[in-house]
């Protein structure tokens, strides 16, 4: 997700040290999924809540919150919203979904507010999901695992729908990321540059949602 250049500077500098504190960011994460006249879903609110120390850095970044009260002022508000919505080329909101085994395409991101809450920035977006019918599987998470995506926030989920969560497996991906990397284990820790596997999606929840008929 984006990042000014002097906060991803510290971000950076940190790595150098913590290359192993994977993921590096934490967000708690909500869905709340949204249904046509006919069951079908056609979109999901994204809430991210982001860790208090990326939150001071962000504020520190935009040049916010001077005081260091916690607290901003309006104007403050208005600058800082919609500032995880700027994203890059390629980058694909760290949201995924899939109905019958193929991927579904996401909409763009539609800024729908942010605030900060004891110290944390929460922020949401709306995102249409095309082709999903009934039935949809949502995983939140960076391929990277740089940030680490925790649906703590919950899912919503209109009347005439079911959810089931399917845990991800960490021993599994542990043992993945053991394997991915073999000898470069110690040149990843040297290397505040290197990239990270994709291993992301192992360490995600699975979220199935249901709706309609017999849901």
């Amino acid at each position: 997700m984006w990042v000014g250049m002097r906060l991803l500077t510290v971000i950076l500098a940190c790595m150098a040290t913590q290359v192993w504190a994977h993921p590096h960011v934490f967000v708690d994460t909500g869905l709340k999924l949204v249904v046509s006249d006919a069951g079908e879903v056609t979109g999901v609110e994204v809430q991210w809540r982001y860790d208090e120390l990326y939150s001071l850095l962000i504020l520190e970044d935009m040049e916010l919150d001077p005081d260091f009260d916690g607290k901003l002022t309006e104007v403050e508000l208005m600058q800082l919203n919609g500032f995880d919505l700027k994203w890059v080329k390629g980058f694909e909101g760290d949201l995924y979904a899939r109905a019958g085994g193929k991927a579904l395409s996401l909409g763009v991101p539609e800024n729908r507010g942010t605030s900060v809450v004891d110290g944390q920035i929460i922020s949401r977006h709306y995102r249409t999901i095309t082709g999903a019918g009934k039935e949809v599987q949502l995983k939140a998470y960076d391929p990277t695992y740089y940030t680490g995506y925790d649906l703590v926030l919950g899912v919503g989920l209109p009347k005439g729908c079911k959810l089931s969560v399917i845990k991800a497996d960490v021993k599994a991906a542990n043992a993945k990321v053991r394997a991915i990397l073999g000898d470069d284990m110690d040149r990843l820790a040297s290397d505040p540059n290197a990239d990270w596997p994709a291993v992301g999606e192992a360490y995600a929840d699975e979220v199935r949602v249901t709706c309609g008929a017999g849901s």
